[in-house]
């Protein structure tokens, strides 16, 4: 095991709980592009493949099975080239069992929905070749890997056909947290502050691969347009590809995206259906089932007299960089173009709802520094029913001691100074979230800022913060 490998540790685990497991093994690997599901299975098994191939992006059939027949060839296959998919699986097969090696076969076939072009025949093939022979071999591990998280869902993890219930282990790559990033950035020679590395986070998430691109003899302002706004930039297209790869059809998913992204606090799905023109139907509940399993979207729901209701559910856009390119797609007008912007009042607009995200995402350590890590709870975003304008909560920490944390999240360059204002905004929304919610419980107003709350009249009551240190915690596994 590799390490000096950065964050995956549970899953670098797990790999090892599955290599000597002694038993045939069926590991789906998935998540979104550029999330490191490639570099996790090369990096822990170290090239230790018996049979190795991928997938061509956007290849035909004709080429999809010459790029298999090449991978056999590796392997030491010297047969006929392979004219369907069942006939590639036995060569495969035939690979496998000139093999002499007593020690684990691992069979690794990265980009899997690739292969599966229409009317090949891919899915039962590969369906045929595990339940006929690789199942029943004891030093087999098949590991299958893509970022068409939707397919492998639909199609590998919850089949209904030959794969059913196939799958002995599943893999979910998440991005990485605040505290992974840190580490990733330093060893990468940028050692910048909590407050750098955060709005680096606003703008990349933690996605591995885009962290990567950072060059530590840049600042990240310079970095952002050299990677996003000049002209022929690395990620100016990155937006399109990413769903490109998870989505076979992405323009449904676009739509539902660019809708969410114009309504900053969410959507029911009665509020989509109307503003899309469509039709509350099956299709609708996959794409919107797909968009959460790929961490694009979140789903919440609006507290209602004593229980959360599903049909109470809110849809929220939750991807950084797809909010990051949503929001400052085509408005540069010159290479500097982020350089320009700091302080603007459209950064600081898209800052606060990003850190937001941010806060939501790192939900293990909120509740880490209020001293919840034992006490179960339920996180939701909330918003009144009847006020108008509507009261909204940015993130409601309902535990099972009968309170409940109303979280007020501003992004801040210093300490936060709680106005007037503030005070009686926050007061409130507690009295709306109590009468909106029948709830009968003590309310806890809560501040998660960068850097804490100026002392001030209003700052004195408050009992509850959350700052920019307690979100770079690194959880204990």
């Amino acid at each position: 095991m590799n390490k000096q490998f950065i964050g995956r540790e549970l899953e670098m685990r797990q790999l090892e709980r599955i290599e000597h497991s002694g038993k045939p093994e069926f590991v789906a690997v998935y998540g979104r592009r550029r999330v490191g599901k490639t570099y996790l299975i090369q990096q822990y098994f170290e090239k230790r493949f018996a049979f190795e191939t991928t997938g061509i992006l956007e290849g035909t059939a004709e080429e999809q099975l010459f790029a298999f027949r090449n991978s056999l060839a590796a392997a030491g296959y010297d047969g006929e080239a392979p004219t369907s998919w069942l006939e590639a699986f036995e060569c495969l097969k035939t690979v496998m069992g000139r093999m002499k090696s007593k020690g684990r076969k691992v069979i690794y076939i990265d980009e899997l929905p690739c292969l599966d072009t229409p009317k090949s025949g891919f899915v039962r093939a590969l369906g045929y070749f595990w339940n006929s022979w690789a199942s029943l071999q004891k030093e087999v591990i098949l590991i299958v890997c893509g970022s068409a998280t939707s397919w492998m869902v639909s199609n590998i993890i919850d089949d209904y056909g030959g794969l059913h219930n196939r799958i002995t282990h599943t893999i979910y790559l998440h991005q990485f947290s605040l505290a992974e990033t840190e580490r990733y950035l330093a060893r990468n020679g940028m050692k910048w502050p909590r407050k750098t590395i955060v709005e680096a986070y606003m703008i990349f998430g933690g996605v591995p691969y885009y962290l990567s691109l950072l060059d530590s003899r840049h600042s990240l302002a310079q970095n952002v347009d050299r990677l996003y706004f000049k002209k022929g930039a690395e990620l100016s297209n990155e937006y399109h590809r990413l769903y490109s790869s998870l989505f076979k059809s992405p323009d449904a998913y676009l739509r539902i995206i660019e809708l969410l992204n114009q309504n900053k606090k969410g959507l029911s799905r009665t509020e989509l259906v109307e503003k899309l023109g469509a039709t509350s139907n099956g299709s609708l509940t996959k794409q919107l089932r797909d968009l959460e399993n790929c961490d694009i979207i979140r789903r919440y729901s609006v507290k209602a007299k004593g229980k959360l209701k599903a049909r109470d559910s809110y849809y929220q856009l939750d991807d950084l960089f797809t909010i990051f390119h949503l929001t400052f797609s085509g408005k540069a007008i010159s290479d500097s173009y982020w350089e320009q912007r700091v302080n603007s009042p459209m950064m600081n607009t898209w800052q606060g709802l990003a850190f937001e995200r941010v806060c939501m995402s790192h939900i293990v350590q909120v509740r880490q520094a209020l001293g919840l890590g034992r006490i179960a709870v339920e996180y939701y975003s909330w918003r009144s029913k009847d006020d108008a304008p509507r009261a909204q909560v940015d993130m409601v920490i309902e535990r099972a001691d009968h309170l409940v944390n109303l979280c007020e999240i501003k992004f801040a360059r210093s300490e936060y100074n709680i106005t007037a204002a503030d005070d009686r905004g926050m007061r409130a929304k507690g009295d709306a979230f109590l009468r909106d919610t029948g709830i009968r419980c003590g309310v806890l107003p809560t501040w998660v800022t960068p850097y804490g709350l100026k002392k001030n009249m209003y700052s004195t009551e408050v009992q509850y913060q959350v700052t920019l240190d307690d979100l770079f915690v690194n959880m204990p596994l």
